[in-house]
């Protein structure tokens, strides 16, 4: 007499598919790069791509201009030192050419690498003796783009600073 009860064979599952776990584990490589796009896509779109411009052209054309007020700075081997004094929250340096203090007002421009919303540009004027402070509340960690130039704009001093590493910067003219 047999009996209606089903016998199991050895070997054959009658569980279902989502049941195991290896159908889980190969979705899950292809679900991850499903997120992953979909991350990226948002961070495209709600992020402003700061470092194309409109006028490429222009700023290609400007950079012969920039590089004469380069060598203008060579000719009066002009140099700047800066340092920055967190805890007071103090930028402070001087300028000089063929050794001698430069006083007057000039704009010091601060550019971060990467954010431009950090981005600080200083008027400063020297004392008699080349040397200025400026109020600077906080200055972010990261590489600085350093640019001092005098209100006229016919000469230009430029560096990279990397802070805290570099707690002071001297920024020279280019070799000709």
């Amino acid at each position: 007499m047999q009996s209606n009860a089903t016998l199991k064979t050895p070997g054959k599952d009658t569980a279902p598919w989502y049941a195991h776990r290896w159908p889980w584990l190969l979705m899950l490589g292809p679900a991850a790069v499903v997120v992953a796009g979909v991350h990226t896509t948002y961070l495209a779109y709600s992020n402003q791509d700061a470092l194309v411009v409109d006028d490429y052209y222009k700023q290609g054309k400007a950079i012969n201009h920039d590089l004469s007020r380069d060598r203008v700075a060579a000719g009066m081997k002009a140099e700047a030192g800066l340092g920055y004094d967190a805890a007071r929250g103090q930028l402070r340096g001087s300028l000089r050419s063929f050794g001698q203090p430069l006083s007057g007002k000039f704009t010091l421009q601060l550019v971060h690498s990467t954010q431009p919303e950090k981005d600080v540009r200083l008027t400063v004027e020297t004392d008699a003796g080349g040397a200025f402070t400026a109020p600077l509340p906080m200055l972010d960690i990261g590489r600085w783009a350093v640019q001092i130039e005098p209100d006229q704009r016919a000469w230009r001093l430029h560096g990279e600073w990397n802070w805290p590493q570099e707690r002071e910067i001297r920024l020279l003219p280019p070799a000709p």
